[in-house]
């Protein structure tokens, strides 16, 4: 049996795409595209106007609503906010808190430590041999000195030799503490006279004598520098205090200019002694800075 042309069901159905026309001849897809644009163009303005307009909608609500607030009930509102809420408290215009005043007067100066050791009247510490040569031995440096006998007496003369001792007498020396100090074959004496005054011990420091301070023997130390022995000797001061060294050799033995380990061994107990009193003005007057004021 013969449907004809289109088959038992009938002619072909239409391509719903164009994709192919009757006579079987390629489509122009070209033209397809260029329509296809077209149609979506339209739809997209179609959108953004609708957008557009939405969004002209919502200002003019927003622009309505704040000139509603603005207008009448705005001021409604104002009139009850103003009339139940109390002003707020005025701000002082400077700090309660008084300023911190300063005193015009310069502060006083930190007592000077030789002030306290120029005047028996201020100068208040013990003193003794044990106080100004403490310990068994003394260290300047890297050399080690075994301390050996000490003396205090108030016979200054008597702690002298030559003239020194009428010096002293003369210008009422109230004691003289000695103590020796050996190295090897050294040996060397430091005396400190004390004064009532500075201007004593000064006067005293520049009077020439021809005697000295006397050498101190025992505690294991053999006499030396007496008997017309050449030994090498200082005088200097400090505050009320005038100190003096004799130091030579234990075997007798006359000291010259290069015998430099005598010379080395007077000038440490020297320096040690002049501490020991710098020491004394240090200690007291560091207590009358720190001590309380009185009221």
């Amino acid at each position: 049996m013969s449907f004809g042309q289109g088959g038992p069901y009938g002619p072909p159905p239409q391509d719903p795409y164009g994709s192919r026309d009757p006579q079987g001849q390629t489509p122009d897809w070209a033209a397809l595209a260029d329509a296809s644009a077209q149609r979506a163009r339209r739809r997209r303005w179609t959108l953004i106007g609708g957008g557009v307009l939405a969004t002209a909608a919502v200002a003019a609500i927003v622009a309505t609503a704040v000139v509603s607030m603005n207008g009448d009930g705005g001021d409604r509102a104002n009139d009850k906010n103003s009339s139940e809420l109390p002003a707020p408290p005025d701000l002082p215009s400077e700090s309660a808190d008084p300023e911190p005043s300063f005193s015009d007067a310069d502060p006083l100066p930190p007592p000077d430590p030789k002030d306290f050791i120029s005047s028996e009247d201020k100068d208040k510490l013990p003193l003794g041999a044990d106080t100004l040569f403490p310990g068994a031995k003394l260290t300047m440096g890297d050399r080690d000195y075994a301390k050996g006998p000490t003396s205090s007496t108030t016979n200054c003369a008597g702690a002298t030799q030559g003239n020194l001792g009428s010096i002293l007498a003369a210008n009422t020396c109230d004691q003289v503490i000695r103590a020796t100090y050996t190295r090897g074959g050294t040996a060397v004496t430091i005396g400190v006279a004390v004064f009532a005054t500075e201007a004593q011990a000064l006067k005293v420091k520049g009077t020439k004598a021809s005697g000295g301070l006397a050498s101190l023997s025992g505690a294991g130390v053999a006499t030396f520098c007496r008997d017309g022995v050449i030994c090498r000797k200082t005088t200097n001061s400090y505050g009320r205090y005038v100190y003096f060294t004799v130091g030579g050799f234990i075997n007798g033995k006359d000291v010259v200019n290069s015998d430099k380990d005598v010379y080395t061994t007077g000038d440490d107990v020297a320096e040690f002694a002049f501490l020991q009193i710098r020491r004394r003005g240090e200690a007291q007057a560091s207590a009358a800075a720190t001590a309380p004021v009185d009221q």
